[in-house]
């Protein structure tokens, strides 16, 4: 009697077992499955210039053609040698936009700049301020609503822009004579 009830506890466990693991394989093995991959997009806000020549030039005013006395002194031709370039990936619906500054302004002149709207690239491009305006020592914003974009690289992609070199009539007292070195600085920022 003891025999049967320690064989049918035994079998008993063993029926218990087969169906665990029957229901396991049947539970895993469906016609569908799934699982989570994630997709890390980082933030990138990276700007360059780019030229076929040189970022450094000089821009030379002239005397009179002829010296001839009683004559406006020369302008330089403009500089449109420059290309901006850019990538941004927006965080969220935030913007950005690129302000520019001068060093130090010279005495007599304006440092006008123009920025082209952008060629090559994808993405939500900036906007340049129309016309442009005159350098300053404090950030203005040369283009603004920047979104995910990237403009192409080199000195043909991104934005023209184009420096002009003006000595207006109402600045002519302020001239002097000499070399003034300017550094002009871009910063790509939030809008």
């Amino acid at each position: 009697m003891i025999m049967k009830k320690r064989f049918s506890l035994v079998s008993f466990m063993f029926v218990v077992m087969l169906a665990g693991f029957t229901s396991r394989a049947v539970a895993q093995d469906t016609q569908t499955d799934n699982h989570s991959i994630s997709v890390v997009v980082p933030v990138v806000a990276l700007l360059d210039l780019e030229t076929s020549a040189t970022k450094n030039f000089t821009a030379s005013f002239t005397k009179p053609t002829n010296d001839e006395a009683g004559e406006k002194i020369l302008a330089p031709a403009d500089n449109s040698t420059i290309w901006l370039n850019y990538t941004s990936i927006q965080a969220g619906t935030t913007t950005k936009k690129v302000n520019v500054k001068a060093s130090t302004l010279v005495d007599g002149v304006d440092i006008h700049i123009v920025a082209a709207a952008a060629a090559g690239g994808a993405g939500t491009k900036g906007t340049p301020t129309a016309g442009g305006f005159n350098l300053s020592t404090a950030d203005q914003a040369l283009i603004s609503d920047i979104g995910s974009a990237y403009t192409a690289s080199g000195p043909t992609s991104g934005h023209q822009l184009t420096y002009s070199f003006i000595a207006a009539d109402g600045n002519y007292a302020n001239l002097r004579s000499g070399t003034t070195n300017v550094t002009v600085t871009y910063t790509l920022a939030d809008n």
